[in-house]
């Protein structure tokens, strides 16, 4: 159920409001074309439930920092 997978991932992000967000960008990234939206975002809970999806936001937000700062 969609329950586990939303407590679940709520042990990596302790913020829901957070959680929908990151939720939400990473559903419109994944999403393919002709598969249903709620199995996208099932995927999604799952994959936070298995690693933390806050600490990868970050990083990559810092490469995209360097990248610019490159690129100046």
């Amino acid at each position: 159920m969609r329950s586990d997978l939303i407590f679940g991932a709520l042990a990596h992000v302790t913020n829901r409001y957070q959680l929908c967000q990151l939720a939400s960008k990473a559903t419109r990234k994944l999403h393919k074309p002709n598969t249903r939206l709620q199995d996208t975002t099932n995927e999604v809970l799952v994959r936070f439930h298995a690693s933390n999806p806050v600490a990868a936001s970050v990083t990559i937000a810092e490469q995209h920092a360097i990248e610019q700062r490159r690129a100046a």
